[in-house]
């Protein structure tokens, strides 16, 4: 990639879109924080236990999702001014270096930086007439240059990407987002119009992205066997039913257990969730 200036203003001076600036932020922490609250959601990290992980627990979920403000505010501001991926992309190492230090070295959110980052952008980006879905105008505006993007290769996510030939996050980016429009967004919407619960229909999107997406995540933990047990394990949760079915709290426990029985985390779908609860706040507010 090419080294280009980023402007002074995009890293250490305040944004200039003020309020619009302030409240893509806000709509982006509350989705990590939506993200972190949903259970049971197999395998990861929840107020209730750490899941499939040793090293973080809610507190660092927390305090990572605080460390991340200025970022997502940093991005809406920069999509505004038709930033870039280039210097976008250095916005989110930026976000990535003070993660890791309000973590203690722990990666909380680095797939969530990359989505919630382009999202940001683009909500920025938009005009108050324009009203084409958040995803269609990240694929617009910078899906080329994220698809050209070389990360690094010494990623789980790039390994992963590479040995079993999964798109991963940055294909799903630069095809703007299709797992959010077409599996998330609608399980999400659906069950909240069917029975008002939030935690519900966040669980139901979760186990509808859980059951659909190559998770680059499960992949890495526990390979091709790995993401097809976790896929299997959430279909048959919501071909039992789903959040509609009586007791379906005790099911999805049972999944969960059995994830973390088998190490397993899918990390990309929680990230996808994330990005799903953005979305629908940003998108609805208009």
């Amino acid at each position: 990639m090419l080294s280009l200036p980023t402007p002074p203003s995009l890293l250490h001076a305040e944004p200039a879109c003020g309020h619009a600036s302030r409240a893509v932020r806000n709509a982006a922490v509350r989705a990590l924080l939506g993200e972190l609250v949903t259970y049971p959601k197999p395998g990861l990290v929840s107020l209730c236990d750490s899941g499939s992980h040793r090293d973080m627990d809610a507190a660092s979920f927390v305090r990572s999702s605080l460390a991340l403000r200025r970022y997502f505010e940093q991005a809406a501001a920069a999509g505004a001014q038709g930033a870039s991926f280039a210097t976008l992309n250095r916005l989110g190492r930026a976000a990535e270096a003070r993660m890791l230090r309000a973590t203690g070295g722990v990666n909380t959110h680095r797939g969530a930086i990359f989505n919630l980052g382009l999202l940001a952008a683009a909500a920025g980006a938009r005009t108050p007439r324009e009203h084409a879905p958040l995803g269609e105008r990240v694929r617009q505006l910078w899906g080329t240059d994220i698809a050209a993007h070389r990360r690094d290769g010494s990623s789980h996510g790039s390994r992963v990407t590479a040995t079993h030939s999964a798109g991963g996050a940055q294909a799903e980016a630069a095809a703007g987002f299709p797992s959010v429009y077409r599996l998330a967004l609608p399980a999400y919407r659906d069950a909240l119009a069917r029975n008002g619960a939030a935690n519900a229909a966040r669980v139901q999107a979760f186990f509808t992205l859980m059951a659909e997406l190559a998770d680059t995540n499960l992949l890495h933990r526990g390979g091709a066997a790995g993401l097809a047990f976790a896929q299997s394990a959430a279909r048959q949760f919501l071909d039992a039913g789903g959040v509609h079915r009586s007791g379906w709290q005790l099911h999805a426990v049972r999944v969960h257990r059995q994830l973390v029985e088998r190490w397993l985390s899918p990390g990309g779908s929680a990230d996808l969730l994330a990005a799903c609860l953005f979305v629908a706040a940003v998108e609805t507010a208009r």
